[in-house]
């Protein structure tokens, strides 16, 4: 049942047709992601099982290895599949910071859509071709400015790794306030009752709450900043 790791990469890559062993297959692909970006869209990447989006495309858990060998693979097909096409940067009037604002946008509101997507995408693995194209794009627009291949890579990591920890439809993450700043109710009752012993956090909070302030945009613009710096000294 399913695919080797060598036949999975060249069916994730469509370097090759996909074998076909036994009744010829009526299913695709991209319909089985569909199905498993549906769900987890909807109830996060932990509900997401073999048996429940073969229960959704109305096959046996069994039936459904006959095109995916088990979860992981699953989550490779789900991830470039929600992606979907790199931007085309090159198309986008104005220099590399316009440019990197642009990918930056598109690639939160991707992460927006499908907040499972951070989550998904860690650790070692094989990324796809939209995937690879996403970063494609942007070292693109890296490699106009002076900056080397390292350094280039080293900034489109660091821009995604921004991205991944501000996202706004993700957890809050490690401090108890939304990426406005908005304290989390219960948060906010213990804080403001010990305001005397944490004077700057309060303070900086009542001065943030109503500013509309986004951490992902001052963020972005601290990143640009220093890039700049970066490629000023390079040319």
């Amino acid at each position: 049942m399913g695919t080797s790791g060598t036949e999975f990469v060249a069916l994730l890559w469509q370097l090759r047709e996909r074998p076909t062993r036994g009744p010829k297959p009526s299913l695709t692909l991209e319909r089985i992601a569909a199905a498993a970006i549906a769900i987890a869209d909807s109830d996060g990447l932990d509900a997401l099982s073999m048996q429940r989006v073969a229960t959704d495309l109305g096959l046996t858990k069994m039936a459904l290895y006959r095109y995916v060998a088990g979860r992981d693979e699953l989550v490779a097909l789900m991830v470039d599949a929600a992606v979907g096409d790199p931007p085309n940067l090159a198309g986008t009037a104005g220099g590399w910071r316009i440019k990197l604002t642009t990918y930056a946008r598109l690639l939160w509101e991707t992460w927006d859509r499908h907040p499972w997507i951070p989550g998904a995408t860690v650790g070692a693995r094989v990324m796809g071709p939209n995937e690879v194209g996403w970063v494609e794009s942007a070292v693109r627009v890296l490699a106009e400015t002076g900056l080397d291949g390292p350094a280039q890579l080293n900034a489109v990591q660091l821009l995604s790794g921004h991205i991944r920890n501000a996202q706004a439809g993700s957890a809050r993450g490690s401090l108890p306030w939304s990426a406005d700043h908005h304290l989390d109710p219960a948060m906010a009752d213990l804080l403001y009752a010990q305001r005397d012993r944490y004077p700057a956090v309060t303070a900086a909070v009542d001065g943030a709450a109503d500013t509309g302030t986004d951490a992902r945009t001052f963020g972005l613009d601290c990143i640009l900043d220093g890039l700049e710096m970066l490629i000023r000294d390079a040319r």
